[in-house]
């Protein structure tokens, strides 16, 4: 099963990736994750893209697509992958057709004042767990950080660049007749309830 999840910064999507890849048996991918891999090691890759990060914007498609084309050779796609918030650009889009088969895209809709919480509030511990200040404090005693791209001003970016360069992506798989959109900003038992009731399908 090879699938999508999109949305915009805080939509849920690796919250709800980790569901769907525990209940289905396939690699959960973020490129974002990928490259703030990369920033922690500083290596080439992560100095040129926490230079872009840090702004709140996108990195050139060349380099997004060789590090889809080098992880989607590793022995655990064989089976299928989920994809957390790529391809970001319609480029990409049109460059991973010529990569793999997506079977569905699922497009988490929220409202932007809910987005605007759940990442100013996001707090997160180095064994990678997340909370919120606002929905999910954490528990006293428990050290965390917060992201250096979580800041109003950066969101905000964010947010016009995503919505600017979804809209074409979007056109591009319903015209594949494989675009799927749920409300993100519901209870979460709920919006994995709705994904499931996508795939099952499939």
């Amino acid at each position: 099963m090879n699938l999508i999840l999109m949305g915009a910064p805080g939509a849920g999507k690796g919250t709800h990736a980790k569901g769907i890849s525990e209940r289905y048996s396939i690699p959960h991918i973020s490129t974002g994750d990928i490259l703030r891999d990369e920033v922690a090691k500083g290596s080439e890759l992560g100095k040129t893209a926490k230079s872009y990060m840090d702004d709140g914007k996108l990195l050139p498609d060349d380099i997004i697509i060789e590090i889809v084309k080098q992880r989607l050779k590793e022995d655990d796609c064989k089976s299928g992958f989920l994809f957390d918030g790529f391809p970001r650009t319609i480029v990409q889009a049109k460059k991973l057709e010529g990569i793999a088969d997506i079977e569905a895209v699922i497009y988490l809709k929220c409202d932007d004042e809910i987005l605007l919480k759940r990442l100013t509030g996001r707090r997160m511990t180095d064994d990678g767990r997340i909370y919120n200040v606002y929905f999910d404090p954490p528990p006293p005693g428990v050290e965390v950080y917060q992201r250096d791209d979580d800041n109003e001003e950066t969101i905000r970016e964010r947010l016009k660049i995503f919505y600017e360069t979804f809209a074409p992506i979007m056109d591009f798989y319903k015209q594949r007749g494989v675009f799927h959109e749920i409300r993100g900003d519901e209870e979460r038992e709920v919006v994995f309830r709705n994904i499931l009731s996508i795939l099952e399908d499939i």
